[in-house]
């Protein structure tokens, strides 16, 4: 279907994502330089320099690795719009994950691009109003959220959330589920470095392991 300037849908998605990630990439960069100019607190161009060579190489891996990884599973559309509003792996991929999943769509497909698209724009509009909430209700709930009955729930929130889309994409692909699982078990397990913190790199890297296994159990006629 064309549009009035004679552009695809997915034509459209290239051209918006692309806009709006430059926009959105200067206004991450501005907010900073704005504030250091306002407060007249420009950083130490040494210092600067030496913690990006120190930190920025990790994120560009995983940026790289995230885009390759991330947009079979979300499509244009949803891969454009996670990368800007963020929380990926915890937030937005599961619940474009599901929204397909019930609409028996897949991302490949123009119907999966639009359902991807409306679930993780939904979502972040639903983040927006929970923060805005927890803003205003911080102060009277603190005494609440940290109360030691309570704090064992929430520790568990992540867990229980992919638990449940687990259970569903598990049970489909039993044969394929047992290599990755297996392997993230060791992972944690025996690697004490790696925590919560570590979610964004180890996604993009049990997906990269999970395909080399399916293809290798493709090959043997395993599934």
């Amino acid at each position: 279907m064309k549009n009035k300037k004679n552009l695809t849908y997915m034509e459209s998605v290239y051209r918006d994502g692309r806009n709006w990630g430059i926009v959105v990439g200067l206004a991450f960069l501005l907010f900073p330089a704005v504030l250091s100019i306002i407060f007249n607190a420009m950083p130490n161009g040494e210092v600067l320099i030496k913690g990006l060579i120190a930190t920025a190489p990790m994120y560009w891996a995983v940026g790289i690795v995230e885009i390759f990884t991330f947009t079979p599973m979300l499509g244009a559309g949803g891969t454009y719009l996670a990368f800007i509003t963020g929380n990926i792996s915890n937030l937005k991929l599961p619940c474009a994950l599901d929204a397909m999943e019930r609409a028996n769509v897949k991302a490949s497909s123009e119907e999966g691009e639009v359902i991807s698209t409306i679930s993780i724009a939904v979502s972040s509009i639903v983040t927006i109003f929970i923060v805005i909430v927890g803003v205003i209700l911080i102060v009277p709930l603190t005494p609440v959220l940290d109360s030691p009955v309570l704090k064992p729930a929430f520790d568990q929130i992540l867990p229980a959330l992919f638990g449940g889309l687990g259970v569903v994409f598990i049970s489909k692909n039993a044969k394929l589920s047992i290599a990755p699982i297996l392997l993230m078990l060791v992972l944690f397990i025996f690697v004490p470095a790696l925590d919560q913190s570590t979610v964004g790199i180890m996604v993009p890297v049990g997906v990269l392991f999970t395909i080399a296994v399916a293809r290798i159990l493709y090959k043997k006629g395993v599934i």
